[in-house]
């Protein structure tokens, strides 16, 4: 058995809950399932799954392997589906689902460019700040900012979600320059909106250390744009996205604060990704809409400021 086949069959037994289920997927004996899986651990020498007569679990090394197996599986089929679909023309309507301030900004702007392109393919956009299930919603492609949770989807990163510490010069000129996170406790901060009554906002430093501040002030929101709206009039300092307060940062409106500090998100990485449903075969308007993005933001996103 190849490698390549023992982590496809791990994944189709962990989605589908029992090898007698992904043996009805795929069409094999749940018997073949289980020793190929058998097998696999033993090319691992690792156990992956924990095995009683009523259920299937995963065991920690399980966990790690299927998260990356997913990954490279996912790959797979794209690199796949982009070679058979080069010569594809995309046409039909293209359901688009994003957040709304970053879809105002990031996406919204670039739609007319889009459309010129790709004169066949016509745009159904959804802004909004709720979780959106791609599957229920009917949607091609989700912009998603910030974790991943559902690893039965594709995910295609589009940029970075660095949030930075802001304050506008005039707040700087009045209140002074905060030398370290712990210093923010007698500043006013400007907070994003949680279910909490004093937020704590977790700072990483260049060296990966983090450390944690309860901090407060004069505005709490639920919303980027007020907070940035507030921090550019000199209200307090801000904990925002670079790609909403990156060109500020550029143009003098608004000053960085503690250079090599970021937000810590729940100790992981976050970032924008496109995400749209598993499918056999993407289709070509949602691979052209997907390099569009892709080609905007990268290699450096247009807002960043270093």
């Amino acid at each position: 058995m190849d490698t390549f086949t023992g982590m496809r069959l791990f994944a189709e037994v962990v989605d589908a809950g029992s090898f007698s289920a992904a043996g009805r997927r795929l069409g094999l004996a749940a018997s073949s399932v289980s020793r190929q899986v058998n097998s696999l651990e033993d090319t691992l020498n690792a156990r992956l799954l924990n095995r009683s007569t009523r259920s299937l679990s995963l065991t920690h090394a399980g966990e790690i392997y299927y998260e990356r197996v997913r990954r490279i599986l996912s790959e797979v089929i794209e690199t796949n589906a982009a070679v058979s679909q080069l010569e594809a023309t995309p046409k039909g309507s293209l359901r688009v689902n994003a957040p709304v301030v970053f879809g105002r900004r990031h996406i919204a702007p670039h739609l007319t460019e889009f459309c010129a392109r790709y004169p066949e393919v016509s745009i159904d956009l959804t802004l909004t700040d709720h979780f959106v299930d791609v599957i229920e919603s009917g949607a091609d492609v989700v912009v998603r900012v910030g974790g991943l949770s559902d690893s039965s989807l594709i995910a295609r990163r589009l940029a970075p979600n660095r949030r930075v510490l802001v304050a506008a010069p005039a707040y700087i000129e009045r209140c002074g320059v905060p030398e370290t996170p712990e210093a923010l406790t007698e500043h006013a901060c400007l907070i994003y909106k949680f279910n909490v009554s004093m937020a704590e906002w977790h700072i990483r430093t260049s060296d990966g250390s983090v450390t944690k501040v309860k901090v407060q002030g004069p505005l709490t929101a639920n919303n980027a744009e007020a907070l940035h709206s507030a921090a550019r009039d000199g209200l307090g300092i801000a904990l925002l996205p670079t790609w909403t307060v990156g060109r500020d940062i550029i143009s003098g409106a608004l000053v960085r604060l503690l250079p090599g500090h970021e937000a810590d998100i729940r100790g992981h990485e976050t970032a924008i990704h496109a995400i749209y449903p598993h499918a056999r075969h993407l289709s070509a308007k949602v691979r052209a809409f997907v390099d569009f993005l892709v080609g905007k933001y990268r290699p450096t996103p247009y807002w960043e400021f270093e």
